[in-house]
């Protein structure tokens, strides 16, 4: 129950579905956690039922004020943040390259790409004062193969990889350590919304025949976040019961 004791994190669109998992996972083992999200009612209702070890704060992850102020914030409650899950996304719309506006396109590399960039910027010089963090960046299974019509997300979930692998290198011998975690199909409420023909055809071409678990996802975050991943830095880790070896 103590795996992140001591630790200070930061959980971007936790009010609901995987963020909510990994919020309370992350509060179960003994850090603080701040509910990140623009959702402030979902947000105040999950950090409340999580106790006083979690709070909400408002963030809008495309905007950099918006996080040095959460940050800031976070640092006068809980102390340094030494723990960042950039989880807040976006799918955008389901449209091909020609299909796509500006505003769709632009709205998806946003929230993906630039939330999770203007994440670690604002942790990293707390973290390298701490002597030390954990980033884990959400990512996708999008992040390796294009699986749907939708050219943004899939561009935003490869720059993720990126992204970690810089700053995985850049901060090592600061002992923080930046993964990214590629999660497939996982049970969720907007998969619970199909219908169940579709479903049921779906899961057939997983190699574990099933779907994933918003717990199995958070677990490998809790051990990202902990420091039993200690020399595990800038790499990927695929939830998607094999999916990508089929």
């Amino acid at each position: 129950m103590n795996r992140l004791k001591g630790k200070v994190a930061i959980v971007t669109g936790a009010s609901q579905g995987m963020g909510a998992s990994h919020a309370q996972v992350l509060a179960e083992e003994g850090a603080k956690v701040v509910v990140a999200d623009v959702l402030k009612d979902l947000g105040e209702k999950l950090a409340k039922e999580i106790g006083d070890s979690a709070v909400f704060m408002h963030l809008d992850v495309t905007d950099p004020a918006s996080w040095a102020k959460v940050v800031k914030d976070t640092e006068a409650k809980f102390g340094t943040v030494t723990v960042l899950v950039n989880n807040a996304g976006v799918s955008g719309p389901p449209v091909p390259t020609a299909e796509m506006t500006d505003e769709a396109y632009l709205k998806t590399i946003a929230v993906d790409q630039h939330g999770v960039f203007y994440g670690m910027r604002a942790v990293i010089p707390g973290m390298v004062k701490a002597g030390g963090g954990s980033i884990i960046n959400i990512s996708s299974v999008a992040g390796f193969v294009h699986q749907a019509p939708n050219p943004a997300y899939t561009a935003a979930k490869f720059a993720v990889r990126g992204l970690t692998k810089a700053a995985a290198v850049e901060y090592a011998t600061k002992k923080i350590r930046v993964n990214s975690v590629h999660p497939g199909a996982i049970w969720t409420p907007l998969l619970q919304n199909q219908q169940k023909d579709a479903l049921d055809a779906f899961a057939a071409t997983i190699p574990m025949k099933r779907f994933g678990e918003l717990r199995e996802v958070s677990n490998l975050v809790l051990f990202l976040a902990s420091d039993e991943s200690s020399y595990i830095t800038g790499a990927e880790h695929l939830v998607e019961g094999g999916a990508l070896s089929s």
